[in-house]
C-alpha cells in the first residue's frame, strides 16, 4: 500500500479493508512505519517507537473492534502502556516506564488498534504549544515553521500528516481542541468521566481533563467514543448516559438548532480579524443550513472564573508531582524541570488545604452560571484561537519566563478552559483557513452530557464544508 493510498483513508475505512481481506494489519502498520519514517524528521511529532511490537502485534489475533487491524499512536502523558517509557515530556520522569497497559489502552486495544508509538507533549500537558527542553518543538504538517498546538501536538501532526488516521489526546484547558484546530482535524472535548480515567489516577486535574482522540473525520471520533465511553463498574460519577451509539447520531439530521455565537474574550480586548471573519462566515453557514444563530456571549465572568480556579489547579499540581516525587523516589534538580513548571510546582505547594476547597467551591457555582447560559440555546459557537498559528518559539517555555509564557497563551489561546471547568462537551471543527493556508478551528460547545447533538451538527457541517480533502504541505 503506498504513502497517498493508506492516508487517504480514515481509521473506519482502513479497518473495512481489513475486514473484506483487500489489506492485512501488517501492511496497515508498515504503511504508518514508512510515513512516520518519512515525514518524523521535520515534525517531531513521535518520540518512542514501538516497531517490533506493533509488527508482532499485526501478526497475532486481535480483538474484533471498529477498527481492527488500524495502526494507532498514544500521547506520552497520563496514559500508561505496558512496557512503554512515560515522560510526560519532562527530563525529570524520562526513567519511567509502565508495568501495565492503562484501562484506557486496554479500551483502545479492545476496540481493535495497534499502538506503535507515543506522541510529543510539553511537560506535564501545561503549555498550549508541543515545546519541551526533553522532547523538542512539535511542528506543524500546514507549516513546519508553527506550532502544532499542545497539549496533544504530537499526536495532532502525526494524524494531519497521514502517518495514523486518528491518535489518542487529552484536554485539561483545550489540549485536544487546540491542536485539531491548528493541525486541520476533529478534536471533541467529551463530557467530564464520558471516558473514564480511573482505575489508573487520581481524579485528572480535579476533573478538567478528559481523554478522546484527534481525528480527520467525524465519525472516526464517534465511533471511537463508542467503544471507549462507557462507565467501569462502581464508577463514582460516571457521565449521563448516552441515547444511542454516537455512529448511529451522525446519521441523524440535527434539525433545527438555536445556536448563540460570540467573539468575546476573558480581556475584552478583539480577536484577530482573520478569525473573526472565519467565525462570521461559520454563523452565515449556520444560518444557510436553517439553523436559529443569534448573535450574543455566555455573559459569565471570566475573571472571577480563572482567578477561582487558580488556587485548584495550583494544589493538584502539586499533589500530582508528589505522587510522582514517591515513584522516583526524590526532589527534582534545578535543570530537570522548565520555568513555568518550576513556578507552578512553587506555587501549587504554598496553598493551603482551606484556600484549595475555597477555590473548588468559588469555582463550582461560577460553573453553574455557565451551564445556565445554555438553558435556551442547544449550541454555543466561538473560535477555538484568538489568533492564527503562531511560530515555533514564540510560546516557548523553555526560553520565556512564566509571566511572558501565559500572556502570550492568554492571547492565542483566550476561549477553551471555561468548557473544561463546566465538564461540557466541546468540539473543534476544521471549517476555515487563515490567508497563509494555515487551519482555523471553530468551536461548538453543547450542553453538558450532549455529545450527540455536537455530532450531528459536525456531521451536517463536514457534508457541506468537506475538509477532509484538503491537504497540508509535508503530506506526500
Amino acid at each position: 500500500m503506498s504513502f497517498p493510498e493508506f492516508a487517504d483513508y480514515d481509521g473506519l475505512g482502513l479497518a473495512a479493508l481489513v475486514k473484506s481481506g483487500q489489506v492485512s494489519p501488517a501492511e496497515l502498520v508498515e504503511a504508518a512505519i514508512e510515513r512516520i519514517e518519512r515525514h518524523n524528521g521535520a515534525l517531531n511529532a513521535v518520540v518512542y517507537k514501538a516497531y517490533d511490537e506493533a509488527r508482532a502485534a499485526a501478526r497475532g489475533a486481535l480483538p474484533e473492534g471498529p477498527f481492527t487491524g488500524v495502526p494507532f499512536l498514544i500521547k506520552d502523558l497520563g496514559m500508561p502502556v505496558a512496557g512503554w517509557p512515560r515522560t510526560s515530556g519532562s527530563r525529570f520522569a524520562r526513567g519511567i516506564i509502565d508495568q501495565d497497559d492503562g484501562g484506557l489502552t486496554a479500551r483502545y486495544r479492545a476496540a481493535g488498534v495497534i499502538p506503535l508509538g507515543k506522541t510529543n507533549t510539553p511537560e506535564y500537558g501545561i503549555t498550549g504549544t508541543t515545546e519541551s527542553a526533553l522532547l523538542g518543538p512539535c511542528r506543524n504538517p500546514w507549516n513546519p515553521e508553527h506550532i502544532s498546538g499542545g497539549s496533544s501536538g504530537g499526536s495532532a501532526s502525526a494524524v494531519a500528516a497521514g502517518m495514523v488516521p486518528l491518535a489518542h489526546a487529552s484536554d485539561g484547558l483545550g489540549s485536544i481542541r487546540i491542536p485539531a484546530a491548528l493541525c486541520g482535524l476533529v478534536g471533541m472535548k467529551v463530557t467530564r468521566d464520558r471516558n473514564p480515567n480511573l482505575p489508573d489516577g487520581f481524579d485528572y486535574a480535579a476533573g478538567f481533563v478528559v481523554d478522546h482522540v484527534v481525528s480527520r473525520t467525524v465519525r472516526d471520533s464517534a465511533a471511537m467514543l463508542d467503544a471507549s465511553g462507557y462507565p467501569e463498574p462502581g464508577a463514582p460519577y460516571p457521565a449521563p448516559p448516552k441515547a444511542r451509539p454516537y455512529a448511529q447520531e451522525i446519521e441523524a439530521s440535527p434539525g433545527r438548532l438555536r445556536i448563540a455565537w460570540s467573539a468575546e474574550t476573558p480581556s475584552g480586548k478583539p480577536i484577530h480579524p482573520e478569525v473573526q471573519a472565519a467565525l462570521e462566515r461559520t454563523a452565515a453557514l449556520l444560518k444557510g443550513l436553517g439553523h436559529e444563530v443569534i448573535e450574543r456571549g455566555l455573559g459569565i465572568d471570566y475573571r472571577a472564573l480563572y482567578t477561582a480556579r487558580a488556587a485548584l489547579s495550583g494544589a493538584n499540581f502539586a499533589a500530582g508531582m508528589a505522587r510522582l516525587i514517591e515513584v522516583i523516589g526524590r526532589e527534582p534538580e534545578e535543570d530537570e524541570l522548565e520555568p513555568l513548571t518550576w513556578a507552578s510546582l512553587k506555587g501549587g505547594r504554598r496553598v493551603t488545604g482551606a484556600e484549595a476547597l475555597r477555590s473548588l467551591q468559588e469555582l463550582r457555582m461560577l460553573n453553574r452560571r455557565t451551564l445556565a447560559a445554555f438553558e435556551d440555546i442547544e449550541v454555543y459557537l466561538c473560535p477555538v484561537t484568538g489568533a492564527p498559528t503562531p511560530k515555533v518559539g514564540y510560546i516557548d517555555p523553555v526560553a520565556l519566563e512564566p509571566r511572558e509564557v501565559n500572556r502570550r497563551q492568554a492571547e492565542v489561546f483566550p476561549f477553551t478552559p471555561p468548557f473544561n471547568f463546566s465538564g461540557q462537551p466541546s468540539l473543534s471543527l476544521p471549517l476555515e483557513q487563515d490567508s497563509a493556508g494555515l487551519p482555523i478551528g471553530m468551536m461548538f460547545t453543547g450542553r453538558y452530557a450532549d455529545e450527540a447533538t455536537l455530532f450531528r451538527l459536525a456531521a451536517q457541517l463536514e457534508k457541506e464544508a468537506p475538509w477532509k480533502d484538503r491537504r497540508p504541505a509535508l503530506w506526500n
